[in-house]
């Protein structure tokens, strides 16, 4: 391994922030990660009461060979330190009508489903897979590990942009392939996972189905904090340092507007020769760095741009099993693009709602006491900017959401409750400084996508780069992932060992 002579700090420690520390200390760089929290995982963090195990945030793994990669880049392998599964069915969609939807990555399965469903929707649905798959091959491995740092950068692409109808958006793009109102709402939710509306996300995510359908929906024994363990696990074997309730204050510069290093809450300086933010990017530039240095990244700047739901978050265990529930439900309510509306343009908190439901027990009995079943349920909800006090309103929203369960899907479910617990766009806010309590970061519309999109690569300041949700290529693991690498790629050539 080179001599370590470049001292890089990473703040954060969520997927991105894990990605870029593992590749940059196997790369041969000194890196150490401050976490801001009592223990790593930024979003992926785990809450662990009476005996459940919940995942905080992100539940479904896709893409899992971007973490194969992180491992192999240190001459190991995934395997020896978390065990990933495939999930089949990927979701069970649930209809207000009382109807059903599954899908996985065999299409003659999931045609046969279709045919079921609405049989008119067979041969589009094969052409919107193949155009999909089109998307796919240049949106995802031809352009999610690349950095835009120059306008000519997006102009190069801009005749492939406008050849893929990337102006359309997901719904849109669905639209026009599959005429069933329910079947486009099964294949155009996607955008969701990431912060997205369908009908304002651009067509560039309906690479999501085909990376779903490439390489399958996993899941990590043990929660997605398993994985988390894992990656801090490989960190350390390589010589990296993680320091949990470490908070960065600011981000210290020398008069060339210079990364030199770091200061935290508590007052403590650590020398760095460059600075990799997992932080939100917001934040990090609003709070981290005076606003003189920042001529390009101003707090104007960030007041402008549109920013992703938010999210409530319930988790809840129960006394007894129910096992007819699937590892991924999308319990889909009567309104859909009246709904999304409020929550993205109106920014009012509907009487309304639509719920994803996770069962991590039906895969890992662990997750629960014996005998018993452990549970997530998210609703996206509008960002800070709506007003809500979710001071009184988190606790009247989760009752309303567990009624509606043990109403429809889960009978007896109050009465059989062992544990609950609840987080609000206020936590998004507070606990992980996500400006606006913005779930995703920046909403993912054309106009703030590739360079128009938060550079990884800071323009204001030397040697700060970024990962995460809030640059390219956006937020989910995938995402995330695919930013280490090209934060991994510029570090490297910025400041070479």
């Amino acid at each position: 391994m080179p001599t370590q002579t470049r001292k890089i700090i990473v703040i954060g420690s969520g997927f991105g922030g894990l990605g870029a520390a593992c590749r940059l200390q196997a790369r041969g760089y000194d890196v150490t990660i401050l976490e801001a929290r009592d223990k790593p995982g930024g979003r992926a963090y785990v809450y662990q009461q009476d005996g459940f195990t919940f995942d905080a945030g992100p539940t479904v793994i896709t893409a899992p060979f971007l973490i194969d990669e992180i491992f192999a880049a240190a001459g190991r392998k995934t395997a020896d330190y978390v065990k990933i599964v495939p999930i089949d069915p990927f979701y069970r969609i649930e209809f207000p009508d009382g109807r059903s939807f599954e899908y996985n990555n065999n299409q003659q399965q999931t045609e046969q489903r279709i045919r079921d469903f609405a049989p008119g929707d067979v041969d589009g649905y094969r052409t919107m897979i193949q155009k999909a798959e089109a998307i796919f091959k240049k949106g995802f491995l031809e352009l999610s590990d690349k950095p835009f740092l120059r306008f000519m950068d997006m102009m190069k692409i801009a005749p492939d942009l406008i050849r893929l109808d990337s102006h359309k958006t997901v719904f849109q793009f669905v639209s026009q392939y599959v005429k069933d109102p329910m079947l486009r709402r099964v294949f155009s939710f996607h955008p969701l996972l990431v912060g997205g509306n369908p009908f304002q996300t651009t067509s560039i995510y309906a690479l999501i189905h085909h990376l779903e359908k490439e390489w399958g929906v996993h899941y990590a024994m043990g929660g997605t904090g398993a994985l988390v363990g894992g990656l801090v696990q490989l960190f350390e074997d390589c010589g990296g340092k993680i320091h949990t309730s470490k908070p960065v204050r600011r981000i210290l510069l020398n008069g060339k507007n210079a990364v030199t290093g770091v200061e935290t809450m508590d007052g403590e300086k650590f020398e760095a020769d460059a600075v990799v933010s997992n932080a939100d990017i917001a934040n990090t530039y609003r709070k981290m760095i005076p606003s003189a240095a920042r001529k390009k990244n101003t707090d104007r700047r960030f007041e402008k741009l549109s920013y992703s739901m938010s999210l409530f978050v319930g988790y809840f265990g129960t006394k007894k099993p129910y096992s007819d529930i699937a590892h991924h439900t999308i319990i889909l309510g009567d309104r859909y693009r009246e709904l999304l509306d409020d929550i993205f343009n109106k920014k009012i908190l509907s009487d309304d709602f639509s719920l994803y439901l996770h069962r991590p027990s039906a895969t890992d009995p662990r997750m629960a006491p014996d005998g018993c079943d452990c549970f997530y349920v998210l609703s996206p909800v509008p960002h800070l900017a709506s007003g809500t006090d979710w001071h009184t309103e988190g606790q009247r929203y989760m009752r309303k959401i567990l009624s509606f369960l043990d109403e429809k899907y889960m009978p007896g479910l109050l009465e059989n409750l062992a544990t609950e617990m609840f987080i609000t766009p206020l936590d998004f806010e507070t606990k992980l400084n996500s400006y606006l309590g913005a779930a995703f970061s920046f909403e993912p519309v054309f106009t703030q996508s590739a360079w128009f999109r938060p550079h990884n690569e800071s323009e204001d300041i030397g040697n700060l780069f970024f990962v995460g949700a809030g640059t390219h290529p956006g937020a989910g693991i995938p995402g995330v992932l695919c930013s280490s690498k090209i934060a991994e790629n510029l570090v490297c050539d910025r400041l070479p060992l």
